[in-house]
């Protein structure tokens, strides 16, 4: 009877959380951009924390707050909660997928087309000076022609809606492909690179030392 009582309270436990996962996977997290925004982050799609609070890049491990102080692309230490004050420095925020998941593996092929036009729409509308992307998953996603071969960190020759594109880090803590310093020099390069006009060729690239698989 013991084991038998286990067994329905696993059971019920795992319901519970599917059925939690199902209604945050159905939440929307709100695009923080207004006119004039200088870099325009690009994440990949919300996690389940940043779904439960509501917020970006929530998860307790994620690095993006820390590395937008320490590359002083911001001037005053910031949490998720403070997502909505990212414009006030001339940035914005949106993801290239707006459903909620897990993880990136369960995400489908016609998503991230659906992204990629969302955001060509969002791209065309705030006329950003830079896109940059939060990982090389949205880089391929975005140009199916670089699905093969080793993506450099920095500013891409590829443009979207005109606009150049540089490549950073996931800051996710699932990825371990880069080292802290790595991924805060990557910050620090775009933010040189945007004091003055971007022209769209690949100058002032990082040379990884690593592939960013994520």
């Amino acid at each position: 009877m013991k084991n038998q009582g286990s067994h329905l309270a696993e059971s019920m436990r795992r319901t519970i959380v599917r059925q939690s996962q199902n209604m945050l996977s159905r939440k929307r997290l709100t695009d923080h951009i207004r006119p004039g925004v200088r870099i325009l982050f690009v994440g990949i799609n919300p996690g389940l924390r940043s779904a439960a609070t509501g917020h970006h890049f929530a998860g307790h491990s994620n690095r993006f707050w820390k590395l937008l102080f320490e590359s002083t692309l911001v001037s005053e230490p910031l949490t998720y909660l403070d997502d909505w004050r990212l414009p006030e420095w001339g940035l914005g925020l949106t993801n290239i997928i707006q459903r909620t998941s897990a993880g990136i593996n369960v995400l489908k092929p016609q998503e991230y087309l659906g992204g990629r036009k969302r955001l060509m729409a969002t791209v065309k509308r705030y006329h950003p000076q830079v896109v940059a992307l939060l990982g090389v998953t949205i880089y391929r996603a975005l140009f199916p022609d670089r699905q093969t071969g080793r993506i450099t960190l920095g500013l891409q020759g590829k443009t979207l809606a005109d606009r150049p594109v540089f490549v950073l880090p996931n800051p996710s803590g699932r990825n371990a492909h880069y080292s802290y310093r790595t991924m805060l020099t990557a910050f620090r390069t775009m933010r040189d690179a945007t004091s003055k006009p971007l022209q769209g060729t690949p100058k002032g690239m990082i040379t990884a030392g690593r592939r960013d698989l994520v």
